[in-house]
């Protein structure tokens, strides 16, 4: 059933207890990522490496946050959201220790990948609960929420990092990122009931999930919602993977100053994202993605060109990515929604598979990127804007035809709770 409202209309306690949970939850690995940003150029300098060999410690990471989600999701199908939560935290907390003792670039690299590893937890099971809890607007409503708390990461994390790499060096960050760790085995012990009740796991298994891998990826239209995320998230990773290169050694921004810059495309991008229940009731979860998935492209094109024909400006750069992350804002929260919307039985093997296709995603875009940089903004911009038109492909192609089992508007009900 619908999520519980006061009389004034706003979520109750429980709701929101559920959107901070796993917000910060899923927040974690993101952290991992967005506060040792401002970091990477001081790493390569300490550990004596190059900016690409630097960017394969993030493309490592993401590899092991996709792949490893095809375990997490059938696993917590099979025993529930908890007990896999508990073992990829602490596994993360280790990978963070041991990127904290790292005496060289290779050994940070593994270190990120058991990071990793232990990430993919937060990433997948998250979603298979908010599934477990809600359909239609009101799973959208949540998502959204929960992106609401999963936005402290992009915002504060560089930030935080910023000033840690201040105070007490690179190396720090990875300790208070351990922390965080145990933050969530807390949160993950005291604050969150199972939604994967007993009843439910009867007819999952190994075997099962592979069945129902299969047929998941002869699904054109779960695979189109996918791909429209997966895409608009790999501009974003591009970003991620570059942009503190480009701000601090292009355009000569301080660590500091790259962390405000890079914080107000999160800025956008969540407050928009918070619009996507209101519009989705009112028009269709369906309706929403195209023309905000159009919105995003059109933007990155233009930002490609301009810099193309030689409008170097970081003005430009940053009103442009600002207004075309709003419109991502609302395109990655609906189209996840949309694609777990008929896999109710199997969320979280259904939630594992489109976060491993992501990832994956974005870190080949990565790779192929990083075969472009040369210092300046344009590989970056251009990456972007090809992942962008790559999305609008696949929303113009998977949209097209008439919603599925009623996942393009917003009357569907959720199931009674």
């Amino acid at each position: 059933m619908p999520a519980p409202v006061s009389p004034a209309g706003a979520p109750r306690p429980k709701f929101l207890g559920h959107a901070i949970i796993l917000g910060l939850l899923s927040a974690i690995g993101p952290f991992a990522i967005d506060m040792y940003l401002p970091a990477l150029p001081a790493i390569g300098e300490s550990l004596r490496a190059d900016s690409n060999t630097v960017q394969v410690s993030i493309m490592a990471y993401f590899m092991a946050l996709g792949f490893g989600q095809l375990f997490y999701g059938p696993v917590s199908d099979m025993v529930g959201r908890k007990p896999p939560l508990y073992f990829g935290i602490t596994v993360f907390a280790i990978g963070s220790l041991g990127c904290a003792l790292a005496p060289d670039i290779t050994t940070l690299i593994a270190f990120r990948f058991v990071q990793g590893i232990g990430a993919c937890a937060c990433s997948a099971i998250p979603r298979a609960v908010v599934r477990d809890l809600h359909r239609g607007p009101d799973a959208a409503k949540l998502m959204s929420l929960l992106m609401l708390v999963f936005s402290v990461s992009p915002i504060l994390a560089p930030l935080a990092g910023s000033l840690v790499i201040g105070v007490a060096g690179w190396r720090a960050i990875f300790w208070v990122i351990a922390a965080s760790a145990i933050l969530g085995l807390v949160l993950t012990a005291m604050g969150l009931k199972e939604t994967r009740p007993a009843s439910q796991r009867v007819e999952s298994s190994i075997g099962g999930a592979f069945r129902a891998y299969g047929s998941l990826l002869k699904d054109r239209h779960f695979l189109g919602l996918v791909f429209i995320g997966a895409f608009g998230m790999s501009g974003f990773f591009v970003f991620l993977a570059n942009s503190s290169f480009v701000l601090i050694n292009h355009y000569g921004l301080s660590p500091t100053l790259y962390s405000f810059a890079f914080s107000i495309n999160a800025v956008s991008f969540i407050g928009v994202s918070q619009f996507t229940s209101m519009l989705g009731r009112r028009y269709g979860l369906r309706a929403i993605v195209r023309p905000a998935v159009t919105i995003y492209a059109v933007l990155m094109v233009l930002l490609f060109v301009l810099f193309a024909l030689g409008f170097d400006h970081l003005a430009i750069m940053v009103v442009l990515l600002f207004i075309a992350n709003g419109a991502l804002g609302l395109v990655i929260p609906t189209s996840a929604v949309l694609a777990l919307e008929d896999h109710g039985a199997l969320a979280g093997t259904a939630s594992a598979l489109m976060g491993t296709l992501q990832f994956a995603t974005g870190s080949a875009v990565i790779a192929l990127v990083g075969l472009f940089v040369d210092g300046s903004a344009l590989p970056m911009i251009g990456g972007m804007a090809a992942c962008a038109v790559t999305s609008f492909t696949f929303a113009f192609v998977t949209l097209r035809h008439a919603s599925r089992g009623g996942t393009a508007h917003a009357s569907v009900k959720a199931p009674a709770e």
